[in-house]
């Protein structure tokens, strides 16, 4: 464990909606949602405007239009949200070597590896989190982020969420346990709703709770890893080290659709435009993978996966789509599927033989019986982008969150909602005759524009047809 604290964490604040508040000033001080806009779509992000009225992450869109109704409610533009965390991580790195992105808005970064040294009083370490948010806010054309500093990583990211928004916390050195302990355990990493409710059956609420049961009994309740990792966070102990590069242990893209699709063409295309997607991700990252892996959800939330591994590692899409659709002969989708995906994993960075040997392993099966989506199976952080007629979402805000780190399938993974909208809300245009602007809304072979940028004010509304040749997405 740390003596100092020397660990910073840094989080954007209601990151997707603060970008488009900073990108559309009519917008500025009002209540924006953005995530999935279809009927089973998911709120990724609601301004603090929003949160007012009980709006929050991973609610059912359809819910928060019932709350805000007079709120924006935008697709997203992953671009944008690209490039700001771009220059984020930059502020980041030019600090110190050791910045660890935990997803678009946030990261951990190692104050221990700043050159020249810095020094870890408290008036210095204020003065230095205030220097970052000053630099990230001149980066990002005026976005704010909330930063916490702690003796570890667990302490850091908690200290962020106390000073939220716009705030920053530092818990001094020999003051957590203290700070945690009349605190929910639902705080410490790790402790999801199933996890809650079975320490919570035990009478365990708190970190205080945690920290007086014996070990053994909590063992004997979620498991010997969990419960010893959940025993040492309950005292603050948390050695897990900032780590610029994250393995992915697996890649995947997944699809949800507003109805469910019984047509077995159209789900073998979506297979085959999943799998090269998954194969230009290797690509870029530069691995091949040995096992193929298929998701499909059907009508009830009841989950089928199957996977097949190969004798050697590949990232050819061919042969990830051919293994993909044949593991989707093995599932009955007659039921109509809510959610299909491609994934792959047991990724290396070595070429190996045999690619065209027969698979290791016939069939593996899981099933899962009426579960909830989680956020990332149901874009609950998405982030839209135009591919052809669908819009791409990414899922990129879980890579943390449980002992050990790590990136999992849903957090390397692509997931999108597919829909047929040429127009999204809040995508950006251009109009020959009125210059740039984004889509406030569309339907009925129209489009509205309001025409506005970051560096004007609130412009003007107009509407054209969706095929006025002078409109066109940017």
């Amino acid at each position: 464990m740390r003596s100092r604290a020397s660990i910073l964490h840094l989080d954007l604040d209601a990151f997707f909606a603060s970008v488009e508040q900073r990108d559309k000033p009519s917008l500025r001080g009002k209540p924006v949602v953005v995530g999935g806009i279809g009927p089973r779509g998911v709120v990724s992000t609601a301004s603090y405007e929003a949160r007012i009225f009980g709006v929050h992450s991973a609610m059912p869109t359809a819910e928060a239009r019932r709350r805000c109704p007079h709120a924006a409610f935008l697709a997203g533009r992953f671009d944008a949200y690209r490039a700001a965390s771009r220059s984020v991580m930059g502020v980041l790195r030019d600090l110190s070597p050791l910045v660890e992105p935990l997803s678009l808005d946030e990261a951990f970064v190692d104050l221990a590896a700043v050159t020249p040294p810095i020094d870890f009083d408290r008036p210095s370490l204020t003065e230095l989190a205030t220097r970052i948010k000053s630099r990230v806010a001149d980066a990002t054309g005026g976005l704010t982020a909330s930063i916490g500093i702690g003796t570890s990583k667990f302490i850091a990211k908690l200290a962020t969420e106390l000073g939220k928004p716009d705030g920053f916390t530092l818990v001094d050195p020999g003051t957590e346990v203290a700070l945690i302990s009349p605190m929910s355990i639902r705080t410490i990493p790790g402790v999801g709703p199933a996890t809650f409710d079975k320490l919570r059956r035990i009478g365990i609420s708190t970190i205080a709770d945690l920290q007086a049961i014996d070990l053994s009994e909590l063992i004997r309740e979620v498991g010997r890893a969990h419960g010893s990792a959940l025993k040492e966070l309950a005292y603050a102990r948390d050695d897990r080290a900032v780590e610029p590069e994250r393995e992915a242990k697996s890649i995947s893209v997944e699809d949800t659709f507003e109805t469910d699709l019984v047509d077995r063409a159209e789900l073998l295309r979506i297979i085959a435009n999943d799998a090269h997607q998954v194969a230009r991700r290797l690509g870029a990252a530069r691995l091949l993978a040995r096992t193929v892996t298929i998701k499909v959800r059907l009508h009830g939330f009841v989950t089928h996966t199957r996977s097949r591994t190969l004798a050697g590692a590949t990232d050819r899409p061919e042969l990830i789509t051919q293994l993909a659709r044949s593991l989707l002969d093995e599932v009955d989708t007659s039921p109509g599927v809510r959610l299909i995906g491609v994934g792959v994993a047991g990724l290396t960075d070595v070429l190996q033989e045999d690619l065209f040997s027969l698979p290791e392993d016939d069939t593996a099966e899981m099933e899962i019986g009426e579960t909830e989506p989680t956020v990332a199976e149901a874009a609950g952080d998405p982030a839209n982008t135009p591919v052809a007629d669908d819009h791409e979402i990414d899922d990129p805000r879980m890579l943390d969150g449980r002992p050990g780190g790590g990136v999992d399938a849903e957090a390397a993974g692509l997931h999108r909602v597919r829909r047929r909208m040429d127009w999204p809300p809040g995508a950006d245009v251009e109009h020959d005759d009125h210059g740039r602007g984004w889509v406030w809304g569309s339907g009925l072979g129209r489009v509205t524009v309001r025409f506005e940028t970051s560096d004007s004010p609130p412009g003007p509304v107009r509407t054209f047809t969706t095929d006025d040749p002078a409109l066109h997405r940017v």
